[in-house]
């Protein structure tokens, strides 16, 4: 482990407070301690810190150095906050905000949405992030503070693992198409490719071109089946997709070696844990933001941007009366800041005892909401081109989810002059926001499953890896079938909306009302030196919980089964999905009921014994309380010896 001893701490609980080195320190020309004495006893300062923040995370005190040493910590504070502004800032941001911005009243919409970021997505974010960097524990341990709620840890993992089936499933596209990119010309240009069909016309109003095969038109059958270049390009090159999820068809071997390109990139940023992954989102979290800036500079320059952009900001207040709009709202900052996947949790888990993460906590949700309104300047700079060259108003031609990436977009980019470079700038950037995400739910996935298998595990780390990462890619594979679309859509549908929102308030309420916000905002003045503003511990309370409650029931409400165009999904589909759905829910009743039996005493003992912070983390908090309070009396002489 890359040991760190803050100012402010101190060698352990001492019942005197007597300074622990006493005298001038004796220093050469390094600036490094010379005295053995004085050496020793600073070495015992960052063994006790070091000793009390891996109880936490279930070791004895002879194993802590080793387990401390394979688990490692962020190389630098800057690690850290790139990798979580890379895993917040996903592809929701570039093909879901905007589109919520235009149904839901334009720059209207940012009224709820910036109010419900300080009201659920700052609170929860700070939450995650001071319990993971107070405990030093992966979401499957983190529960020593509430046994009887380890569920919730299971289900976080859980769904991240469900995620990163078919997240790099959306990767493996973005390879497809990179590599297709680099030719004189993108091949979704034209309608003179063999997977055209007769009903293929490229869209420029009265230049419209169509498909040289074709013979008869009418109007009715033109209205009803025309097609874009982009649009066969995409359901008959990429996925060569078949009638239902019920026509798998075959394997796409051209996807196989996207996938498999997919999980190399992931399992070789991932190897070594985060020192790795803290340095390759040097690159992958900052890429994205220069290759918008680039993005938005040629948009910019387009007939028709500026009113792709007026239409993107034209505020509707009228709309703020419709209840559905803030519920959007709310669910949108819900999802996009990441909480309640284990990911933040895990990521916080390596940062050092006394890295300041309630700035972290501020900062990132303001660079994500920042990014998503800066992302719909770019993607309505396009969207406008699109629709003057095709006659059509800019509500025509807006569209959501993978269509805008995979479809809309590359449309656009292939009327521009050297479109091939464009598109390789564009899928570069799809791919490196795609990668932080990924990085984040791997992470969760792989630190719980690596830890809970104890030291053994933690020193095959980069074999454990690898092997999570082949069985992933094996489950990956219905996903790029003929039929993966489908497959895919039921995994997006299911598994990432009411089991993380089911996850986020029994999170929010444990760590409230039985674990204890006044608990934590004491763990966190640990941390940071100062108690925050209570507001947030107010919003744990009440304003958040109640915010998710809300959602949740609206959510369920307003259910609507998936559909992919005209096709609609079997019934036998659905049902399947509701059981992804309930799969990360399912830990929550059975590990409580699991631990009720296995507790000695009456039902209300158990419970109550179950529901407290287990013995090993009462006795790490006091440690690292006491390691506090004796820094404080000696910080003088460690600052003496530091010189």
């Amino acid at each position: 482990m890359n040991t760190h001893i803050p100012t402010d701490q101190n060698a352990g609980a001492q019942e005197t407070k007597e300074p622990l080195i006493d005298g001038p320190a004796v220093v050469d020309a390094n600036g490094e301690c010379t005295d053995p004495e004085k050496t020793e006893k600073l070495s015992v300062i960052s063994t006790e810190t070091s000793t009390a923040a891996s109880l936490l995370n279930g070791n004895t005190s002879s194993e802590t150095s080793h387990d401390s040493e394979e688990r490692g910590t962020w190389g630098l504070q800057v690690d850290f906050f790139l990798s979580c502004v890379g895993y917040a800032v996903g592809l929701g941001n570039l093909w879901r905000f905007p589109y919520l911005c235009i149904r839901n009243g334009g720059g209207a919409f940012l009224i709820p949405y910036f109010m419900f970021m300080f009201l659920c997505g700052i609170p929860l974010y700070f939450m995650e992030l001071s319990i993971g960097q107070f405990s030093r524990c992966s979401p499957l341990s983190i529960w020593s503070a509430s046994p009887l709620f380890k569920g919730i840890g299971y289900g976080m993992v859980i769904v991240s693992g469900i995620c990163c089936i078919y997240y790099n499933v959306i990767l493996a596209w973005t390879l497809y198409f990179f590599g297709m990119s680099f030719q004189s010309e993108v091949p979704w240009k034209s309608c003179n490719n063999d997977w055209n069909t007769e009903w293929c016309v490229q869209r420029g109003g009265e230049n419209s071109t169509f498909n040289e095969s074709i013979t008869e038109l009418t109007v009715e059958n033109v209205t009803k089946k025309l097609v874009t270049p982009a649009e066969e390009f995409w359901e008959f090159n990429v996925l060569e997709i078949s009638k239902g999820i019920e026509h798998p068809g075959s394997v796409r071997w051209q996807l196989v070696l996207c996938l498999a390109g997919a999980w190399v990139i992931t399992f070789l940023c991932l190897c070594k844990g985060v020192k790795s992954s803290g340095k390759v989102v040097y690159v992958t979290a900052t890429l994205p933001y220069l290759m918008l800036t680039i993005l938005l500079i040629r948009g910019a320059l387009l007939p028709g941007a500026i009113d792709g952009v007026i239409f993107y900001l034209k505020p509707d207040f009228n709309r703020l009366a419709d209840f559905k709009v803030w519920v959007e709202a709310c669910l949108q900052i819900f999802y996009s800041v990441g909480v309640a996947w284990g990911g933040l949790i895990t990521m916080a888990s390596f940062n050092r005892f006394h890295h300041n993460c309630y700035r972290d906590a501020l900062m990132i949700p303001l660079i994500n909401c920042g990014t998503s309104f800066y992302a719909g300047f770019v993607v309505f700079s396009i969207i406008g081109f699109m629709a003057k060259e095709a006659n059509l108003p800019v509500d025509k031609v807006i569209t959501s989810g993978p269509g805008l990436v995979f479809v809309a977009y590359p449309e656009a980019i292939s009327r521009l002059p050297m479109s091939p470079i464009w598109a390789v700038l564009f899928f570069l950037m799809l791919l490196t926001i795609g990668l932080d995400t990924q990085f984040g739910m791997m992470e969760t996935l792989s630190t719980g499953l690596i830890e809970s298998g104890g030291k053994y595990l933690m020193k095959k780390r980069m074999l454990c890896t690898a092997g999570i990462c082949i069985v992933l890619m094996l489950l990956g594979l219905p996903c790029i079938t003929n039929g993966g679309v489908y497959v895919f859509q039921v995994l997006d549908w299911y598994s990432a909306a009411v089991p993380v929102a089911v996850l986020a308030l029994s999170e929010c309420l444990v760590i409230s009302y039985v674990y204890g916000a006044e608990r934590l905002y004491g763990d966190i003045e640990m941390m940071i030196g100062y108690r925050p503003t209570s507001l947030w511990k107010y919003c744990w309370y009440t304003v958040t919980p109640l915010l998710l409650v809300i959602c949740l029931i609206t959510s369920l409400v307003l259910y609507k089964p998936p559909k992919y165009g005209d096709y609609e999904y079997p019934l036998w589909a659905t049902n399947m999905g509701w059981c992804l759905a309930a799969l990360p829910l399912i830990p929550l009743p059975v590990v409580m009921i699991y631990g009720i039996l296995t507790t000695k005493g009456t039902l209300r003992e158990r419970i109550a014994h179950l529901k407290k912070p287990t013995d090993v983390w009462e006795r790490a908090r006091k440690k690292t309380q006491n390691v506090d309070e004796m820094e404080e009396d000696n910080s003088n002489e460690l600052m003496e010896i530091k010189s």
